[in-house]
């Protein structure tokens, strides 16, 4: 036994980890360098026909083309407008549902490049699933802004991204170089143990045991392969990339369909994804709007982003 782990640890654990290694530090440093450029933002164009479709104001298509490249500067523009009672609270409630588009979009270049030479054509799949999310989001933002907001203002003004966001191809270079550096460091951290332990785990068995386990104690995710639990856990405890180091090796292994893996991805999304936005959205929240209305925003992002991933995540099980 001992015999054969030692002749399938340089196939089987080695290689693929400095094949997938190389990868991603090949993907995020392109990633990087959209992200820098700011290319993201020019998608706001898009958003014209849908803030006149939902009777949203010229401030909300505002902060959405910003929001293509800051966050942060979005919400601020849309908690001064609140603030000084150009908006109403419930179309600053739409705008910040609506900004989820840009976000993604900001996120997609890194999640895209850091999904791929892990689970490959999985990564496709799990992107579509939660583009199409995001999509229905908007969707349903424009939607409700047709019926519960008057017609807006006088249409879209323009607004240019802040001098400090016009970034040259050197200034680009250099800040994507320093945030790989910064950014791999973290990936191998999780990856590395991960996939290490993934492949012993699927050597001694223990996704046996797991599965008697599912049978009987956690019925109510018994709709998942008990190896894909592995995922769940690492991506709702530690981070994405630790779930997909984990989906990686059991891909490798054979051990998983790409389905399994992609609903598994979903299921953790769903699950951790609210963990870390009070964690991390929350505070920077509540530095730009009032306490009380960052807690109600954050929350209502998290359930609306959760009711579109289950939707999607459904339609993706049973009729795929």
């Amino acid at each position: 036994m001992e015999h054969d782990i030692l002749n399938a640890i340089w196939p089987q654990l080695v290689l693929p980890i400095v094949r997938i290694t190389f990868f991603i530090a090949v993907g995020l440093f392109i990633a990087n360098i959209i992200e820098s450029l700011n290319w993201t933002q020019r998608l706001a164009i898009f958003a014209r026909p849908l803030i006149r479709l939902g009777n949203l104001s010229a401030i909300t298509g505002a902060s959405f083309s910003v929001a293509f490249f800051s966050g942060v500067s979005a919400n601020t523009m849309l908690a001064e407008a609140y603030d000084k009672g150009q908006m109403s609270k419930r179309e600053l409630v739409l705008a910040n549902l609506f900004n989820s588009l840009p976000r993604f979009f900001l996120h997609l270049p890194t999640t895209f490049f850091l999904t791929a030479p892990l689970i490959k054509f999985g990564a496709l799949l799990y992107v579509g699933l939660t583009f199409s999310a995001a999509i229905l989001q908007t969707l349903l933002v424009v939607t409700c802004g047709r019926i519960f907001l008057s017609a807006g203002g006088d249409g879209l003004f323009e607004i240019d991204a802040p001098d400090n966001a016009r970034t040259g191809w050197k200034q680009a270079l250099t800040k994507s170089v320093r945030r790989l550096k910064k950014r791999i460091g973290k990936i191998l951290l999780f990856m590395i143990p991960v996939y290490m332990l993934f492949f012993l785990f699927n050597r001694y068995g223990l996704f046996n045991r797991m599965e008697e386990f599912l049978a009987t104690k956690a019925w109510f995710l018994s709709w998942l392969n008990p190896q894909s639990l592995g995922i769940i856990v690492l991506q709702v405890t530690t981070e994405f990339s630790a779930g997909l180091a984990a989906a990686s090796a059991l891909l490798a292994e054979n051990s998983l369909t790409y389905k399994e893996v992609v609903l598994a991805l979903l299921v953790g999304n769903i699950l951790s994804t609210p963990i870390r936005a009070l964690r991390h959205q929350l505070p920077y929240y509540t530095g730009i709007y009032a306490p009380r209305l960052a807690l109600q925003l954050v929350g209502i992002s998290q359930l609306a982003r959760a009711f579109c991933v289950i939707l999607v995540a459904a339609i993706y099980y049973f009729f795929t």
